[in-house]
């Protein structure tokens, strides 16, 4: 395959993999939960949904954070570890990966603990709404840095 159109395979594969993590986390977070919560009477049930949405996007974003590091190493070998892309994803991956399988089962127990009915002001209702903060601060700056990636150039155009 000729050198250009490798490139534009690169590029292509660089911004599938982008679309579909970074829209996946913007349209959940900043579109779908917000209606939930709005048409949805029962906010336990709108919060199930948006905790199962949420937990769908990070294993997308698992993979295709995955998948763009492996592109990247294999186009460019070690050396892409000298771009502040890499290690942007790398921490994109890191907050996903504390998210999902750090704070998320956490959440999880104080809902069961719970047991579906929570007493403003308790002891467990202070802990959630702490992790909740904790988790949605996470997504915001994952969501920044997302949103950083997509808008800056190609590390096929000009390598960051």
């Amino acid at each position: 395959m000729q050198s250009g159109k490798l490139s534009a395979v690169w590029t292509s594969l660089e911004r599938l993999l982008l679309t579909l993590w970074v829209g996946g986390m913007l349209v959940v977070g900043y579109v779908v939960t917000p209606v939930l919560f709005s048409s949805l009477g029962d906010r336990m049930l709108a919060g199930a949904v948006a905790g199962r949405l949420f937990s769908f996007v990070s294993l997308i974003g698992l993979a295709c954070g995955g998948l763009l590091l492996l592109a990247w190493i294999l186009r460019d070998g070690r050396s892409v570890l000298r771009g502040w892309r890499a290690w942007l994803v790398c921490a994109m991956l890191l907050i996903t990966l504390i998210g999902e399988f750090g704070l998320a089962p956490q959440m999880q127990a104080l809902k069961q603990a719970a047991g579906g009915a929570w007493v403003p002001g308790s002891d467990l209702h202070r802990q959630f709404s702490r992790l909740h903060g904790l988790s949605s601060l996470l997504f915001l700056l994952n969501s920044l840095m997302g949103l950083g990636l997509v808008l800056a150039p190609s590390a096929t155009r000009g390598r960051g």
